[in-house]
């Protein structure tokens, strides 16, 4: 019994130690014990000690005073290790070149997460006035045409399961409703590409493709532009030169 008791201790402890490390990497920065105590709930002496610990191992780094804490360098070790060992992030480096220099514009690769797209990789735009997007970065599935890429290849079914019915607000222009984002879903199957409208941020279009060498689709690609620099003309351009990438990176991935 004691041996249980120990056991469940320990699986316990693994629980709140990868929490504390979801805390840090999901809000920059550095938070004190009071607030990070506040968000995730834990009693405030088993906290500390914890915090300490992954102090000890470089998993969470504090700052001058001591009193604030925020995400270490060993947790950039781990992220960096899964983007160098994955398979597609690979196969799709000279896809990724290639649609870059047929679009000139900011490009992406980025993996479903839940309700979230996480980007994989990406390649900054030619232009000076372009969106930055960093590897690592997580955003809500709905508002991104990344997201509704991989949700396409869900059956209605699959998204209600997955999606609140009430969706959160990004910008002004997110869907916010989840069977209007179904309606739309059906649209982005029948056409083969997805389409943000700003709605996730303000002043920038964005067009994905799923990438189906599973199914439902893991990954997707996208390309970003100012709507101020979209023309009809550069638009057609985009979708052909992601429909290219598309069918380049299925061949690329087809033994995965």
């Amino acid at each position: 019994m004691a041996g249980a008791d120990a056991s469940g201790a320990q699986v316990k402890s693994a629980v709140r130690t990868v929490e504390l490390l979801e805390f840090f990497a999901g809000r920059p920065g550095m938070h004190t014990l009071a607030a990070v105590q506040e968000a995730v709930g834990y009693p405030k002496s088993s906290l500390y000690m914890l915090l300490r610990t992954l102090v000890e191992l470089g998993w969470v780094e504090t700052d001058a005073t001591g009193t604030r804490y925020g995400i270490g360098v060993r947790a950039l070790l781990v992220g960096t290790s899964y983007i160098d060992g994955d398979e597609v992030v690979a196969a799709s480096r000279v896809t990724l070149d290639r649609l870059s220099d047929d679009t000139t514009e900011t490009v992406h690769l980025a993996r479903l997460d839940g309700t979230s797209v996480v980007y994989l990789a990406t390649r900054q735009s030619q232009h000076h006035l372009r969106p930055f997007t960093r590897v690592g970065r997580r955003l809500p599935a709905h508002s991104t045409a990344l997201g509704k890429a991989l949700l396409a290849t869900h059956d209605d079914a699959q998204v209600r399961e997955l999606l609140p019915a009430a969706l959160p607000s990004v910008t002004e222009h997110t869907i916010t409703d989840r069977e209007r984002l179904i309606e739309e879903l059906a649209v982005v199957r029948e056409q083969g590409f997805a389409v943000d409208r700003e709605e996730n941020t303000l002043g920038l279009r964005c067009f994905a493709v799923a990438i189906p060498y599973r199914d439902p689709a893991r990954d997707a690609l996208s390309c970003s532009v100012p709507a101020a620099r979209l023309t009809p003309g550069h638009e057609q351009l985009i979708k052909d030169a992601l429909f290219d990438a598309r069918d380049r990176l299925t061949l690329a991935t087809r033994r995965l």
